[in-house]
């Protein structure tokens, strides 16, 4: 009966170090991590790419690039371009990372009783673009002063190809 008892007991034993173990060696969350940024000169790279597309459009227009947390990076303004393609124009970059969206994509998307396109630097019109490297988010660009969202996303995207190819060759 002992020796029962007592290979019962080893096999507990030998059971509980098993699973003590295991849990000790699974990864374990990370303390720290890393966030992919746009440098200070991509980012105005892309704003001032932006800015010489709506010039050969005939537009001036304010751009905002925003990083992945929705916080301004670059603004520049047009010569001509309005003081209220200021703020439009960063809320569109807002809208869009925090939407990982373009913000003509969100257009009708909020029908009804939805209350999220009401919310203080939301705005629903076209011109945002989320910027993305290796399939991550790492900021979001918006456009405003032309006389069209689509203008404003056709300036966008000038800006984000003007920077594609660093993008797609960083780690």
């Amino acid at each position: 009966m002992r020796i029962k008892v007592l290979i019962g007991c080893f096999t507990g034993i030998f059971w509980i170090s098993s699973a003590a173990h295991a849990a000790a060696t699974e990864a374990s969350p990370p303390v720290l991590v890393a966030t992919k940024r746009l440098s200070l000169d991509s980012a105005l790279k892309l704003a001032q790419a932006a800015i010489g597309k709506c010039r050969r459009e005939g537009v001036q227009v304010a751009v905002t690039v925003v990083d992945r947390s929705g916080h301004v990076q670059v603004v520049l303004r047009d010569v001509l371009a309005m003081d209220l393609a200021l703020v439009v124009s960063r809320d569109k970059a807002y809208t869009a990372v925090s939407f990982n969206s373009s913000t003509s994509a969100l257009e009708g998307r909020f029908n009804g009783a939805y209350a999220v396109p009401k919310e203080p630097g939301i705005l629903i019109a076209g011109g945002g673009l989320p910027i993305q490297a290796g399939g991550q988010l790492v900021g979001g660009v918006g456009v405003s002063g032309a006389p069209s969202g689509t203008t404003d996303e056709a300036c966008a995207k000038a800006g984000v190809q003007a920077i594609q190819s660093d993008l797609d060759m960083a780690d």
